[in-house]
């Protein structure tokens, strides 16, 4: 039954929960229904919640080298799976971990840890596979490049004979048992941009990644050899750190302007180290003694990049129990809500899955509610829009039932993706014709899409019976996210009362998660 006709049948009931749909509350509801309608924090509408899937040394995926194509596409499937249990909306695939790649590359050969052997053909393009995969899902795909690192190890014969480092050895520095490009050397740079930028123009990711390796992370008594380079590049720098930290801003706002310029709906991610500098070194840092800080050991100058809005989200790796005093995670968090405020760019946070149950840094990691401590402390806090987990086999490893506790608390509902209206803010045309039924399985829900830019869908649920006559402003009525495939959609809802009456509501989403008006239909049968 349509909804038109059933307002005539139901009147006000039915016109009261519609007026809910436009997100604002109903002149009629009292004060009470207003406190009752404010969103909840444990079901918030819209969240950034991933994993890191870890490719390198074969991490989380492959498990191991040398699987067949067809073994890959399962494991991978997997945890793509995991994620949608999880009422997770993204994954982040490690696709170049050692200046390598898992697609085909025009710039650089395959992954070693695909099949043992760089340069060895996988059989079948991973990086599309991915995509069409988690899309088929509904989920958003952050492709996570690693800029510099060349080689787990030092030999660079190792390399497969046309590697660029193998053909430009002037541009790789050894350091820390590791090969590294070096970035200081524009040529080096480009070639990092250019593999990089082969991807963004060949698939379809919604995001590019990276995470908290620019310069390598210091090693005692060892020094990354880049004084000729400096000498060579200085561009008018006297100071090497600061010349350091030049190299990187370029890498960062060259990169944003290339992906922007060919795809401005692509997202930008940087997940650092989570100490920018600590507050005795620098009064603006934060109230922490961390043996590593960015701007000076890494020579990434992290806040920068959100002050100049040169990235689209950061999520700082806040792998620190609440209360842990070096880096305590109820200090790191709030300062980063004080620098991305006023900015576009949003903040996840980076949690440390891999600590629960293993870590002995501090007791809190023996405790299954830590990571929902977290959690719950960031939902008072507006400015963190989401979570990341590190790594995906910590989090199905689920040590203390820690993951299980922390989903059942705050995941129990879908989310959408949060918005970026600054790269763009047009919502899609609503859907169109949208007709509920009752069938065997369920009520089936059906429409029509009216714009091109559609690629998903949001429907929402009701008791039409019911006293909940809120605006759609948390995901408690938020029953299913699905991709859009093609002219006409339909959705079966299996979980509703048989013989019960609903209002269903679908809205149509964009890829930057720009919501629509909703459309309503009413399930009377």
């Amino acid at each position: 039954m349509r909804v038109w006709r059933a307002m005539g049948v139901l009147g006000v009931t039915a016109g009261l929960l519609l007026s809910g749909l436009t997100g604002t509350a109903s002149a009629a509801q009292t004060p009470a229904d207003q406190q009752k309608c404010a969103p909840s924090a444990t079901t918030p509408l819209r969240q950034f919640r991933a994993s890191w899937i870890s490719t390198v040394v074969n991490i989380d995926w492959p498990s191991k080298t040398g699987l067949s194509a067809a073994q890959q596409q399962a494991e991978l499937i997997g945890w793509l799976d995991d994620a949608v249990r999880q009422h997770h909306n993204a994954v982040i695939l490690q696709v170049r971990p050692t200046a390598d790649a898992f697609w085909p590359s025009k710039v650089e050969p395959w992954s070693q840890y695909l099949t043992g052997t760089q340069g060895g053909d996988p059989g079948y393009d991973p990086l599309a596979f991915v995509v069409a995969e988690a899309h088929k899902r509904n989920l958003e795909l952050h492709a996570w490049f690693n800029p510099y690192r060349l080689s787990m190890g030092t030999d660079i014969n190792a390399l497969i004979p046309t590697h660029p480092a193998r053909l430009h050895p002037d541009w790789v520095v050894t350091y820390g048992g590791k090969l590294y490009y070096n970035p200081g050397i524009p040529a080096a740079r480009k070639l990092v941009e250019d593999a990089i930028m082969d991807a963004v123009s060949r698939y379809d990711i919604d995001g590019v990644h990276f995470d908290d390796y620019f310069y390598p992370y210091p090693v005692a008594g060892q020094t990354f050899d880049d004084a000729a380079t400096f000498a060579q590049y200085a561009d008018g720098y006297t100071d090497l750190q600061a010349w350091r930290r030049h190299n990187i801003d370029l890498l960062i706002h060259e990169l944003t302007e290339k992906m922007h310029a060919i795809k401005p709906w692509i997202k930008f991610g940087i997940s650092p180290f989570a100490v920018w500098r600590n507050k005795a070194t620098d009064p603006e840092g934060t109230d922490t003694t961390a043996g590593v800080q960015t701007y000076d050991d890494l020579a990434a100058d992290t806040r920068k990049w959100v002050r100049e809005e040169w990235i689209d989200y950061i999520v700082p790796q806040v792998y620190w129990a609440g209360g842990f005093a070096p880096a305590d995670y109820n200090k790191i968090v709030p300062w980063w809500a004080d620098q991305v405020r006023g900015t576009h760019v949003h903040l996840y946070i980076g949690e440390a899955t891999y600590k629960v149950g293993t870590s002995t840094q501090s007791p809190d990691w023996s405790d299954p509610q830590e990571l929902s401590d977290h959690l719950a402390f960031d939902s008072a806090i507006p400015e963190v829009k989401g979570n990341i987990y590190f790594s995906a086999k910590d989090v199905r490893a689920d040590r203390l039932g820690a993951t299980t506790l922390l989903n059942n608390t705050w995941y129990t509902k879908p989310a959408l993706i949060p918005a970026m209206p600054a790269l763009d803010s047009r919502p899609p045309l609503p859907a169109h014709a949208v007709h509920a039924s009752r069938t065997a399985n369920g009520v089936q829900l059906k429409w029509s899409r009216t714009s091109n830019d559609t690629t998903s869908y949001a429907i929402y649920r009701r008791d039409l019976l019911g006293t909940d006559h809120c605006p759609d402003n948390d995901a408690r009525n938020l029953i299913a996210t699905i991709r859009a495939t093609g002219p006409t959609q339909s959705y079966t809802d299996p979980t509703g009362t048989p013989g019960k009456p609903y209002l269903y509501t679908v809205t149509a989403l964009d890829r930057l998660a720009n919501q629509s008006l909703a459309i309503p239909t009413v399930s009377l049968r």
